[in-house]
């Protein structure tokens, strides 16, 4: 599947099978994928924390307060992203540009999960709403979670959907000369 492909077909996953386990191979494949993305002076500030099983029900519970992302507790995976320092150089870049080059970092390894992810047949969701609490308690963390994102196949629910977009015209300026 080329990569114009997995953006277009590629969805947030609110319906999981729970039936269905990620192969290992596949769950591996995710990880790899993550493991290749590009950060700010290859620093990876970021720890990829694999929650399944009692684990994963136990993080779902985190990511599910106030009645959001119900869904969560059907998917087999939760990968917990928290947040790790800088390696020196990315800090000092982070400090003279005022930019947080983590974030950045944080989301193109997301990009590069749920792609890949994607490319497998397994649905994906990244939640932001999250108790950072009690990811950190339950995943032993000391540093702070940003994201979190299940993996799963997709349930018998999760139908493709029309993705509403912005046009080209609206996101993109050409500049000639």
């Amino acid at each position: 599947m080329d990569f114009l492909t997995i953006a277009k077909t590629r969805q947030s996953c609110r319906s999981y099978d729970p039936e269905r386990e990620v192969e290992e191979d596949k769950l591996a494949a995710v990880l790899e994928a993550a493991r290749l993305s590009p950060s700010a002076c290859n620093g990876q500030p970021y720890k990829i924390t694999v929650c399944r099983g009692k684990q994963a029900k136990k993080a779902a519970r985190a990511v599910s307060g106030m009645g959001m992302n119900k869904f969560a507790d059907q998917a087999p995976v939760l990968l917990v992203i928290s947040e790790e320092p800088y390696v020196r150089s990315a800090a000092v870049g982070a400090r003279l540009k005022k930019n947080d080059y983590r974030s950045m970092d944080i989301g193109i390894l997301s990009a590069y999960i749920t792609a890949e992810a994607a490319s497998l047949g397994l649905g994906s969701c990244i939640l932001g709403w999250l108790d950072d609490e009690q990811l950190r308690s339950v995943c032993g963390l000391s540093a702070p979670v940003r994201l979190v994102i299940t993996l799963g196949y997709p349930g018998e629910k999760d139908q493709p959907r029309e993705k509403k977009r912005k046009s080209l015209s609206e996101l993109a300026v050409f500049l000639d000369e």
